[in-house]
């Protein structure tokens, strides 16, 4: 019989595999295409199925109602927390310019703030971004802010990030396009087996001393066991990115209901803002997600155009 040749168990690029140190990942904002504010923080209420139009030129169920599987996150307000000049990739100077009482449960604020005027004092730098804060208080979620360096696009940047200071940000002043990156944490499962988390073959029933391990770990010289050897360990809890994902629908509570009448599973009912994209997204209910301009948008998802009916 020919050798049996497979792929090896496990992909190398997401190692080590263990859980994250933050729930809200660090981004590199330099590819992120976009205009203004390139990312935003929303809370994953759950998925459910949307009836909506197909408007695709090109598309084979032109003009027709089909059903697509949704996922609703709810993105309350944002503000602005501190101001950060950048020269040759590292924090040149950090600007606070909030103290609200509820950053007082996650950071040492000063006693007394820096002058907004302090801004147009700084030389020397080559990049500006802005540390936001989201307002959970605003949904049934939790009270405690969640926080996040954010990047800036725009011709001006002291102007723009001088705009944002002070005000609640709200979804529709960042989401300038139908496409978006998702980034945040996959479900936590713990400790896990090697069939489970690699995906390893079933041993024989008549091999001994267990069907789900790994039928050798490797020579007796060298005499240790490499990283590349299929173990059981953590599984879940891992920092993914979902690219391009088509924003069906977006607006406010207040201006839409979307919520069913007995509330959405495992996080209740929709207060405030919220998007609504196509597919779906990691995490639980809850769950903190990173919502940023696309990195790299392609031609199919662009093409795609959805006109939003209801959710079922």
């Amino acid at each position: 019989m020919p050798t049996r040749v497979r792929p090896r168990f496990g992909s190398l690029q997401y190692w080590p595999r263990k859980r994250i140190r933050k729930f809200l990942p660090s981004v590199n904002w330099k590819p992120v295409k976009g205009e203004g504010l390139l990312g935003f923080i929303g809370y994953k209420v759950g998925m459910s199925t949307a009836m909506v139009k197909d408007n695709g030129d090109k598309s084979l169920t032109k003009g027709k109602k089909i059903a697509i599987p949704v996922t609703i996150l709810e993105v309350p307000n944002m503000k602005v927390f501190s101001v950060r000049f950048y020269k040759n990739s590292k924090v040149m100077k950090d600007i606070i310019v909030a103290s609200d009482k509820e950053l007082k449960k996650k950071l040492k604020l000063p006693k007394t703030l820096q002058k907004i005027e302090e801004i147009d004092k700084v030389e020397g730098y080559d990049d500006i971004r802005v540390v936001c804060y989201s307002l959970p208080k605003q949904t049934g979620v939790k009270k405690t802010p969640d926080i996040i360096e954010l990047g800036i696009s725009a011709d001006n940047k002291i102007e723009f990030v001088k705009s944002l200071l002070g005000k609640e940000i709200s979804i529709d002043e960042v989401l300038k396009t139908d496409l978006v990156d998702v980034r945040g944490l996959t479900k936590g499962k713990g400790y896990s087996g090697p069939v489970k988390r690699f995906g390893i073959t079933l041993k024989s029933h008549k091999s001994e001393k267990g069907r789900r391990t790994p039928g050798s770990i490797g020579p007796w010289h060298p005499a240790h066991v490499t990283f590349r050897v299929p173990m059981a360990g953590q599984l879940g809890t891992f920092t993914r990115t979902h690219y391009n994902l088509k924003v069906i629908d977006s607006g406010k509570i207040s201006e839409k209901n979307i919520n069913k009448d007995s509330g959405f599973k495992n996080y209740g009912i929709v207060k405030s803002n919220y998007i609504i994209l196509a597919g779906s997204v990691q995490g639980p209910a809850k769950r903190q997600i990173l919502v940023t301009s696309p990195m790299r948008a392609t031609k199919k998802q662009i093409n795609k155009k959805y006109e939003f009916l209801e959710l079922k």
